[in-house]
């Protein structure tokens, strides 16, 4: 595997092997491409019930889904998670995959943007779910339209496509 500079991210967008929706061209970096917050997010509810954790165990059912406003944001407190999702949908050819990666400026501030299972499979054609972490002693303030984290692209030996229960990733 190798990851794609951005000359070869330009080139996939170009020959359609990478779709991305909205596109920003200037959100494309040296290697990967920044992707934007939405406004929608769930948020775990409150509880101190035991949650098996196992393959039938669904987050829907300890969250609840909120859409804010552009300007509002979402409030997350310390040592408090959330997930978010992408406003971009991302489509990989079947002989490329990816990482979703947080960006520095913003774990500098204690945020871990993406905690766990970044590793995103060839052939996708979805939205990216996030993991929000607070890891500081700050409220932080997450305002939908900021370019939270980055997508990077790795070309692979072969093709395969995704076809699991996330395939829809929606929130």
């Amino acid at each position: 595997m190798s990851v794609l500079a951005k000359s070869e991210i330009l080139k996939a967008v170009e020959k359609g092997d990478i779709v991305i929706t909205p596109y920003d061209k200037d959100a494309v970096g040296c290697a990967s491409i920044d992707l934007t917050l939405s406004n929608e997010f769930r948020f775990y509810k409150p509880g101190l019930n035991v949650l098996v954790v196992n393959e039938k165990t669904s987050y829907k059912e300890v969250t609840e889904r909120v859409d804010v406003s552009d300007s509002d944001g979402y409030l997350l407190l310390p040592g408090t998670a959330c997930l978010g999702i992408t406003k971009e949908t991302v489509k990989l050819a079947p002989h490329l995959c990816g990482l979703l990666e947080g960006r520095s400026r913003f774990a500098r501030l204690g945020l871990f943007v993406h905690i766990t299972a970044g590793f995103m499979n060839p052939g996708i054609n979805n939205r990216q779910v996030l993991e929000i972490y607070n890891a500081s002693n700050h409220p932080l303030k997450l305002l939908p339209g900021t370019k939270i984290c980055q997508f990077i692209f790795m070309k692979m030996d072969g093709e395969a496509t995704y076809d699991g229960v996330f395939k829809s990733n929606d929130l």
